[in-house]
């Protein structure tokens, strides 16, 4: 799952795939309902990649959070808890126990789990490991073939 490419617009309800840039915004494509409307750079708009929710022991990324939705639920949907405000709460402990609760509010718990049922309704969760590349101390530099330069020789 590429979380980038998902984006959270806000006042539009679902989320949204980057097809293009525009020259004011991006061309996006609802997940819903596959049409594709312009978000304007005045739009506030939220890659999934850059979302994470507080925690006692600090900020937890999106994607941990659903990998861990996904774990739990067996790959299986989220209940809805449509009006039902407490059994959200519950439900949200089990999935994330040490979230922050006076932080995280249920506006922000209801939107986690439609959007963890969306990505999973559309085939858009993917939780294999992207292939890392060294950090850039890492790299391994050789030494030129051929004759090894003379150290320099210190004036007596």
């Amino acid at each position: 799952m590429d979380l980038k490419e998902i984006m959270a617009i806000a006042g539009k309800p679902g989320l949204y795939k980057m097809v293009a840039q525009a020259k004011n915004g991006l061309i996006v494509e609802s997940v819903i309902d596959q049409k594709r409307l312009q978000a304007f750079s005045h739009d506030k708009i939220s890659s999934l990649e850059e979302i994470s929710i507080f925690t006692e022991s600090g900020d937890k990324p999106l994607r941990e959070i659903l990998a861990g939705f996904h774990e739990k639920l067996e790959g299986k949907a989220a209940p809805d808890f449509k009006n039902d405000n407490d059994k959200l709460k519950t439900f949200f402990a089990e999935m994330l126990p040490d979230y922050d609760k006076e932080r995280v509010y249920v506006s922000h718990m209801q939107k986690i789990v439609s959007w963890y049922n969306l990505l999973l309704e559309h085939n858009l969760l993917d939780f294999s490991q992207p292939a890392e590349e060294p950090a850039a101390d890492e790299t391994v530099t050789e030494e030129p073939k051929g004759e090894a330069a003379e150290p320099e020789a210190k004036p007596e």
